[in-house]
């Protein structure tokens, strides 16, 4: 049965932890269709290459980063970044997710040019770059206010924000995954100020590593409360940590389980009420995965992903085709459609 009221901690920890999972799954797809009644399901096509894999947080998690003396460390120029856009955007990409880490040697004006560059070689493309993390060091770079570096980017027309370094939203799992990266506050302070700004962000949680069910709850909880006062989150985007070659791996040789994904997306969709989108993967989970949280809530699928750097040094780099990604969307009893990251649909198939 639909909840008639909004799902408190207790109740949202029954859901991740007890509750069938078939039940679980069938309320999600019912308030997924409440919502969006149309049966539709969104992606977007688009490309996330990294102008930088220098980084000085050295989260416990990632296998991408590198010192600065390493020997293949690099950082592109804007010209060779705006290149990879440009070939991107010739096989189809509509949007740039334009992140790179925290690196001592990049600065506002190298932010501004990336951007510049992107756009000249690349005019009908959506740049949407730099996390929370990422905003707070940029102004720690340039000794000014977060609000300054949101204002700064927003003058040079950026609008959207993704919601990666969230990881899970408690200081215990942070301290101990990425413990010179923001803290939960500053992560959440930085897309409140976003949203006022007008920005338009994702909210992410990776998750299958040294969390807790309660801390997942937790995480979840937060976001609602901050949608609660901005209503500037476009969606919910949920993976699980994958091992790979990070250093966590030694420690966390696991992923969550396929199941476990499903029961997120779908305990999301219920705790989440106040989010209009939830996106499951093909991408960071896998294509079966991935096409029963569209059974269990989700409404959006991700993306086609022209370049991916991150997780392919795990050794995760799933490809498809648009041909397979509609097939496996209409295949779960969904119409496709491709969107931007405003979520607006941009084509429909």
């Amino acid at each position: 049965m639909i909840p008639t009221k909004r799902i408190n901690r207790e109740e949202a920890l029954y859901l991740l932890q007890d509750a069938p999972l078939g039940e679980l799954a069938r309320v999600a797809h019912e308030l997924r269709l409440k919502r969006h009644p149309e049966r539709v399901v969104t992606f977007v096509c688009d490309t996330n290459p990294n102008y930088t894999n220098i980084c000085v947080t050295r989260c416990r998690f990632c296998a991408f980063c590198r010192v600065a003396d390493e020997s293949d460390a690099y950082t592109l120029t804007p010209e060779e970044l705006a290149a990879q856009v440009k070939s991107a955007a010739a096989c189809g990409a509509t949007t740039v997710l334009l992140q790179g880490g925290h690196n001592p040697q990049i600065f506002l004006a190298d932010w501004l040019a990336y951007i510049k560059a992107i756009r000249e070689a690349c005019t009908n493309i959506h740049v949407h770059p730099f996390s929370p993390s990422e905003i707070i060091y940029m102004a720690g770079q340039e000794q000014t206010s977060v609000k300054n570096i949101l204002f700064r980017l927003k003058d040079a027309g950026i609008n959207t924000m993704p919601g990666g370094g969230a990881e899970v939203l408690t200081e215990r799992v942070r301290k101990l995954l990425s413990p010179a990266k923001i803290t939960c506050d500053q992560w959440l302070a930085v897309m409140e100020e976003a949203h006022k700004l007008g920005y338009r962000t994702t909210a992410t949680m990776m998750f299958g590593h040294i969390e807790t069910d309660e801390e997942i709850i937790e995480h979840l909880l937060r976001l609602r409360e901050l949608q609660d006062r901005t209503g500037g989150f476009t969606s919910f985007i949920p993976w699980s940590f994958k091992s790979g070659s990070s250093p966590l791996s030694r420690e966390v040789p696991r992923t969550a389980n396929p199941a476990k994904y499903v029961r997120v997306i779908a305990t999301a969709r219920v705790v989440l009420d106040n989010f209009a989108h939830i996106q499951s993967s093909w991408f960071s989970e896998n294509v079966t995965a991935g096409q029963l949280g569209l059974l269990a809530g989700a409404d959006d699928f991700g993306g086609i992903l022209i370049e991916e750097n991150v997780l392919r040094k795990t050794g995760f780099a799933p490809k498809i085709s648009l041909e397979n990604l509609l097939l496996i969307i209409k295949n779960a009893g969904f119409k496709p459609a491709q969107r931007n990251s405003h979520y607006q649909i941009i084509k429909r198939y």
